[in-house]
């Protein structure tokens, strides 16, 4: 079981640790230090719920509906163009860089922006629900569950570290062009992001 545990563990960490609009977004708000535990929360416990999703079985549904996958697709990339252009809209405005300013965002609208990124990605349902959900197949019993325990706790790990470890980076974020460039790769990354997902694979 530990051994599931720990290769559950690194599977998540291998699929979650990387240049995302849901990673950028919490980097961003936990520099600006706004509802950072909340929507590390939210993030994590989404993940979790699709890995249980995935673990128990899920992942063949899923894969046997092309059709909600297209829909989420086109979503997710209107949604992450969206985005963009609000990111670049910030980078062009320097008043609104400061993280006075720019943290003003409610609980409610930021909760809103985590979910879609969450949920309006399809890469998501492919990583956990289907990828962790098809290799957890591999384990029995309680080691498939350690297995899928340890891929969630890959993803709790993650959110909370990125979200409190982008405070260290807070006195680089004094300044106002740091944030314009923040946001500009933040747009860039974003709007990459929905391109691929209408381009698709290959």
């Amino acid at each position: 079981m530990v051994s599931a545990f720990f290769s559950g563990f690194l599977l998540g960490g291998s699929l979650i640790v990387a240049i995302g609009a849901q990673n950028a977004f919490i980097l961003r708000q936990g520099l600006l230090r706004r509802h950072v535990f909340i929507l590390c929360l939210v993030c994590a416990l989404s993940d979790a719920l699709l890995i249980g999703a995935g673990v128990a079985g899920l992942g063949a549904l899923v894969a046997a509906s092309p059709r909600l996958l297209a829909v989420v697709t086109v979503g997710g990339a209107l949604f992450l163009f969206a985005y963009a252009a609000l990111a670049l809209k910030r980078a062009l405005r320097p008043q609104s860089l400061t993280a006075a300013r720019a943290g003003e965002d409610s609980l409610k609208t930021a909760l809103a922006a985590c979910l879609a990124f969450t949920f309006l990605n399809p890469h998501v349902y492919l990583d956990t629900v289907l990828l962790v959900g098809s290799i957890s197949a591999t384990h029995e019993g309680a080691a498939r569950i350690a297995f899928g325990v340890g891929a969630a706790t890959a993803s709790f790990a993650w959110f909370f570290g990125l979200g409190y470890g982008a405070r260290l980076l807070a006195p680089l974020f004094a300044k106002p062009a740091s944030w314009r460039v923040l946001d500009v790769l933040i747009a860039v990354v974003m709007a990459a992001i929905g391109i691929g997902l209408l381009v698709g694979p290959g």
